[in-house]
């Protein structure tokens, strides 16, 4: 670690241990707006902020000309969800917020920029039987992973792993797809299914290859071979039935369920990945994911104390050597574990945690590790608090190193 990420370091740690001693108390409710005394009918209003200081050696070039210095700020997430009903047979919602919003893509007026605000989700969703839903619209039931649908909300690690979010961009609106989707439990074993179109004008622009696969497949072979998804991911809650009710997964409980879960996940996208063969003629490829992950939540005693773990193996074929930012052709591996120190929502606790991801490609010899080593404040719960994380990633024969500290808020 260079001089300059200890000096940071210090001075983030120093702030983060010494300025909350104190938290308020643990927040509880929310804006609920209630129409009849059975909690029937209800509007839900969630809000939250995400603001972040960031020290990264590995940013590009031209961002080093216009600001010599490695540390930056930016607003990660801003976000307002809206959910409701007036009986408890159907519920819309509808989500919207910006992201990763800086100096480099800011807007003079506000407008034009790619990270300003857009719908996240909307969908109608109508119960057909007891724990047992449809719906349709842009969405987050995901498939694949406990990952693949990480809420933003209560995070344990500073955001998420992002190869994890596995077509973020690719087939998708960030993460989300406009579909149909059908979700519930038998038993104890909860479910949800979805079938979606892909999006037609996704990251991976790059030019056709005969050696290796783009994910381009609605531009190329258009809609009738290519623009439909096929996604799933199902749980078996072993402990406490985890709620379903909401897509978004819980990153750390601290201490308030008692949980283990053991999920399995698949997505498909028929001819999504385009190669030329031999003749120079477009060939469709599958894309196809699938992954095995746990998760386990659970408070160790009567002193408020908390362990929270996850790990995951996921199966990656998006096409012939493929690899595109974060996503390649091969095999994943991740997990992450934390300990919430023992203590009482009266005051501020802390959670120190680590994770760690490798990642193998066909299309290359060598393997991407990103090692992460951070820890979180909670002022009042995951409602208020601070997150300061360091991540060490090796690929390519380069080393990159990021100190990042967030601060959230969300009621």
């Amino acid at each position: 670690m260079d001089i300059k990420i200890k000096i940071l370091a210090i001075l983030l740690f120093g702030g983060f241990f010494t300025s909350f001693g104190q938290g308020s108390p643990y927040y509880k409710g929310g804006f609920k707006i209630k129409f009849d005394d059975r909690d029937e009918k209800y509007v839900r209003i969630i809000t939250w902020a995400q603001t972040q200081a960031n020290y990264d050696d590995s940013r590009e070039p031209s961002e080093q000309d216009v600001d010599p210095t490695d540390v930056s700020f930016q607003l990660r997430r801003a976000r307002l969800l809206v959910y409701g009903q007036i009986v408890e047979d159907f519920l819309i919602m509808t989500h919207i917020g910006i992201n990763s919003l800086n100096a480099f893509n800011m807007e003079a007026v506000g407008a034009d920029g790619t990270p300003q605000l857009f719908m996240h989700d909307a969908w109608a969703q109508y119960n057909v039987a007891t724990n047992h839903v449809v719906g349709a619209g842009l969405h987050y039931w995901n498939g694949l992973s406990r990952l693949n649908s990480q809420g933003t909300l209560n995070f344990m690690t500073l955001d998420n792993n992002r190869a994890s979010w596995s077509t973020l961009g690719l087939s998708d609106q960030f993460a989300r797809h406009i579909g149909v989707f059908a979700k519930g439990n038998i038993g104890r074993l909860q479910y949800n299914v979805s079938i979606n179109e892909a999006i037609a004008n996704g990251l991976d622009d790059r030019e056709l290859s005969s050696e290796s696969a783009v994910y381009q497949g609605v531009n190329q072979l258009g809609t009738a071979n290519a623009g439909k998804t096929y996604s799933g991911y199902f749980a078996y809650n072993l402990l406490n039935m985890e709620s379903n009710f909401l897509p978004y997964k819980v990153g750390s409980y601290l201490g308030t369920q008692e949980l283990l879960n053991i999920g399995a996940g698949f997505f498909h996208h028929p001819d999504g990945a385009v190669l030329l063969n031999e003749l120079g003629e477009l060939q469709g490829e599958n894309v196809n994911l699938f992954a095995l992950d746990v998760f386990y939540d659970v408070p160790l005693g009567l002193d408020g104390s908390s362990i929270t773990a996850y790990a995951k193996y996921q199966y990656n074929d998006y096409g012939t050597d493929y690899q595109f930012g974060p996503y390649a052709t091969g095999n994943m591996f991740y997990g992450h574990a934390g300990y919430l120190l023992p203590g009482n929502f009266e005051n501020t606790r802390f959670q120190p945690y680590a994770s760690y991801n490798l990642t193998t490609m066909d299309a290359m010899d060598d393997n991407r590790t990103i090692l992460g080593i951070g820890g979180n404040a909670y002022l009042n719960g995951h409602n208020s608090k601070l997150t300061l994380e360091y991540q060490r990633e090796n690929f390519n024969g380069q080393t990159f190193n990021r100190v990042s500290l967030q601060a959230m808020i969300y009621l």
